[in-house]
């Protein structure tokens, strides 16, 4: 066993333990198995939300292999806890489909995890299995109405747009054809995959309120129009309660704990260059609840996630952060400096002098939204003093303070300092959030002010497609809706070779998606796909189980 490992085996409690330390009976623990259990909505408190303190970590533009933003919030977590402080990590559940990729899991890494690590990066609670089995509910019940040839809703298969999920990086699903066989076997169309952290369920799981509320949005998913060009929504289908029951405990947020054995719940996993990117909305306030700080995140850099966590979420789930967090790393600097992916291990001040422009960007950006960010320089060993005194220095320049993150090799121990500057932020009365436009306004307003004012661009272009699908969107009375931009994670621009802070570029929307049901339209920039590919070398061949069910290689 690994040093890591066997502090797992060390460290993991009886999940009634750590429900004990919130004050929450055994009776409201519906648990699975020794280590991990689902909580009750009924424990959502609104007086006491209004009391606590919600922290948000983001990230400058990350490299592939992502700057660790999950492994300094569980870092901030226990180092809060370590000050006394009554924190809870409130964080996403990681999809299978990168855990068996390039990226891996999500339960943070070193001394600063969640546990149980395999548990969660796998099968977890079944909330991803259940949003599956909900999404291809759907899509069978589409098949099947335009299977009958009486069918009162006469829906035009060649509109259809709600695809089928599934939890794997699997790019042959990306285009399919079904219905083959005979018309025994449906009617042919085609049709196609999504990710299940891509697909519009997931992203409603994270957005619903309450059980009421989870039912209402199910029913308000577009799925494609009548031969009459009517729209269809899943109400129509009568699905949406039939979803519902499905989701039924998928909706309930889930508790586990980090290697301190401080709580955190995890629940939901939307991808952030595609969905929102944040955690449910049930699990924030449930944490706000039963906390007095509660420390989440939100996916990829702070142009993609937190600018969809602010804008989007906050908006939805009445939520106003207290602090803003921004990680960065000495290797993503280089990076944004002009280092090769061989040369990410080697110090280089000029390089972190030039790529310091995508972190400065990125702070400039949580500014917009009365926020003035805490940088915390996740820890390599690969890191020079030199590199993190400049990045120190540079942050000190323009009033940002930049603290050094060891959670990694020290777990909270090596986090007090960053909570310690995190709880001099709140108390510093600074920070007076705001959102960046009004949903109100029209849809290629609101997509401008994304475009220019957290991506730098110069401007936004429009493909004939997207044209249309925007008269589309205003006919079908969908236009104050806020807006998901789907774009790579790679560049603040839609080209993802423009490192760094490029400037004078400009966007171009590809076309539209509507996640009625969810309730925001989703531009596609450049080349955005909802299914990934595995790479050259998954991470699945260096992964192994011994007779006894220990599994190596999963992280």
């Amino acid at each position: 066993m690994t040093d890591i490992a066997i502090a797992q085996a060390a460290a993991i409690q009886p999940i009634r333990l750590v429900a004990e330390r919130l004050a929450i009976a055994e009776d409201d623990l519906e648990t699975y198995g020794k280590y991990k259990a689902k909580l009750p909505l009924h424990l959502i408190d609104a007086a006491k939300m209004a009391s606590s303190h919600l922290i948000l970590v983001t990230a400058l533009t990350p490299t592939p292999a992502g700057e660790g933003k999950t492994t300094v919030s569980v870092g901030l977590n226990d180092g809060l806890n370590r000050l006394g402080k009554k924190a809870i990590a409130v964080l996403r559940e990681p999809s299978v489909g990168p855990v068996f990729g390039i990226k891996g899991g999500a339960t943070g890494g070193g001394h600063s995890q969640v546990i149980p690590m395999v548990d969660i990066n796998l099968h977890f609670t079944g909330d991803f299995s259940a949003v599956e089995k909900a999404n291809n509910l759907l899509a069978a019940l589409i098949d099947n109405a335009i299977q009958q040839p009486h069918h009162a809703l006469r829906i035009d298969p060649r509109t259809v747009t709600w695809k089928r999920a599934i939890d794997l990086n699997d790019r042959s699903l990306r285009e399919i054809i079904v219905g083959l066989g005979g018309k025994a076997n449906g009617v042919m169309r085609t049709d196609g995959f999504n990710i299940t952290a891509a697909s519009e369920v997931m992203a409603i799981l994270c957005l619903a309120t309450s059980l009421a509320d989870l039912k209402t949005k199910l029913g308000n998913i577009f799925v494609g129009f009548t031969y009459d060009n009517e729209p269809v929504y899943a109400r129509d289908l009568k699905a949406e309660a039939a979803m519902t029951i499905l989701l039924r405990d998928a909706l309930k947020p889930n508790l586990v704990q980090t290697l301190e054995g401080n709580p955190a719940l995890i629940h939901g996993g939307p991808f952030a260059n595609i969905a929102q990117g944040t955690n449910t909305i049930l699990a924030t306030r449930m944490g706000l609840s039963l906390g007095d700080y509660v420390v989440t995140e939100a996916g990829f850099g702070a142009d993609l996630g937190a600018e969809k966590f602010l804008n989007l979420k906050c908006g939805y789930g009445g939520l106003r952060p207290a602090a803003l967090v921004l990680v960065a790393t000495i290797r993503a600097l280089r990076h944004h400096g002009g280092a090769t992916a061989a040369e990410l291990n080697t110090p280089d001040l000029g390089r972190v002098t030039q790529g310091f422009a995508n972190l400065e960007k990125h702070i400039e950006n949580a500014r917009k939204f009365g926020l003035n960010p805490v940088v915390a320089i996740n820890h390599f060993v690969s890191d020079t003093d030199d590199e993190i005194a400049l990045v120190q220095e540079l942050c000190a320049n323009i009033g940002v303070p930049a603290v050094l993150s060891k959670a990694w090799a020290d777990g909270g121990a090596g986090a007090t300092q960053l909570a310690e500057a995190v709880l001099e932020s709140i108390a510093g009365g600074t920070n007076d959030f705001r959102p960046l436009y009004d949903w109100n306004q029209p849809v290629k307003a609101k997509i401008d002010t994304i475009a220019r004012e957290i991506y730098g661009a110069a401007g936004v272009d429009y493909t004939p497609r997207a044209e249309a699908d925007l008269r589309r969107i205003n006919r079908l009375g969908l236009a104050g809706l806020p807006i998901c931009m789907a774009k790579t994670q790679k560049s603040f621009s839609d080209n993802e070779k423009l490192i760094g802070r490029p400037t004078g570029f400009r966007v171009t929307v590809r076309e539209f998606e509507l996640a009625t049901g969810a309730g925001f339209l989703i531009p596609l920039l450049g080349t955005m796909m909802r299914m990934p590919g595995l790479p050259a070398v998954p991470a699945s061949e260096g992964m192994d189980i011994d007779d006894d069910g220990g599994i190596t290689g999963l992280s």
